[in-house]
């Protein structure tokens, strides 16, 4: 199973030459430390209201304080980040319905089956629903996830009506007494007005069959677009509220910082999970102090290898 500080790597990268200055007791933060890191945190995508007010808190430590540079970044970073304290799968109601949504590439299909595979482990009864239909190879992939995790999964033809299905897969999540349905739905471009109006058809016909689901609509966002991932969000939180956040592809990104971002942008929806490798096990739990420890911290813990 990865860990958090090596799938943080190519940011902690970005940032160690500008750290590596800081990190020593004892060492000035001088005009052009404080320029190189203000440099580094933009290139990891932190947003810029929080790099200057990040420069602003390490020069007023240097005059007043006593900390050393990194548990000033640590401390004020950590208040960006928010710990969802609740089990993302514990419903009042089942079956619970939890949509998956995200543009093309983010890893949606993957991370449903992983999701699947979590709740599993809890002892819990899931259902997949395989709504992605513009995409034979999207229906067959959860298929085949479906099989090697024993895990049903209802589906439809290629290019079938995506809506039907997932009223499908509700009536079946009824019908079979699960505890949770996760329907995996198409990717969809965020500036593309019909399908953001096929998506709001398909919470439609989902309440069809029950008025309250989806109990929950959970984002996956593609770490290595950085920003642009959260403006993603932000648009498609307009058409269908989300509830949740899950960040993939956290191993490939080099721009992890844009998760400063999050609390800020989507105030309530909260970052649930992480994927921190290819394997079913590297989707974790969001954990804001083992992010914030692999971005800053020079060597990894001993159990992650």
């Amino acid at each position: 199973m990865a860990g958090w500080f090596k799938a943080l790597s190519k940011t902690r990268t970005v940032l160690a030459s500008a750290l590596q200055g800081m990190v020593s007791d004892g060492v000035e933060v001088d005009e052009r430390t404080l320029e190189d890191l203000e440099m580094a945190l933009l290139k990891a995508d932190l947003p810029p209201r929080l790099v200057a007010e990040l420069v602003m808190d390490l020069e007023e430590n240097q005059i007043h304080g006593n900390r050393t540079p990194v548990d000033v970044l640590k401390e004020s970073l950590s208040k960006e980040l928010k710990l969802c304290e609740t089990d993302p799968f514990d419903f009042p109601q089942s079956p619970a319905c939890i949509l998956l949504l995200g543009v093309n590439g983010a890893g949606k299909t993957t991370t449903c089956a992983k999701l699947a595979w979590m709740a599993k482990k809890q002892k819990r009864k899931v259902l997949l629903g395989a709504a992605d239909t513009f995409r034979a190879a999207g229906t067959e992939q959860l298929r085949m996830w479906g099989e090697n995790l024993d895990v049903p999964v209802v589906s439809g033809r290629q290019g079938s009506d995506a809506s039907a299905v997932a009223y499908d897969a509700m009536d079946a999540a009824h019908a079979r007494g699960v505890d949770l349905l996760f329907i995996d739905t198409a990717g969809r471009m965020h500036t593309k007005d019909h399908l953001m109006d096929e998506l709001e058809k398909m919470v439609r016909a989902i309440k069809k069959r029950d008025e309250n689901a989806p109990h929950a609509t959970w984002m996956v966002l593609d770490a290595s677009l950085g920003q642009n991932s959260l403006n993603q969000a932000r648009i498609f939180h307009q058409s269908v509220p989300l509830s949740g956040l899950i960040l993939t592809k956290l191993d490939g990104s080099s721009r992890a910082g844009f998760l400063f971002n999050v609390q800020k942008e989507m105030p309530g929806v909260p970052v649930l999970f992480s994927g921190l490798g290819e394997a079913k096990e590297d989707l974790v739990r969001f954990d804001p102090d083992a992010f914030l420890d692999g971005l800053l911290r020079a060597s990894p813990d001993e159990d992650e290898g």
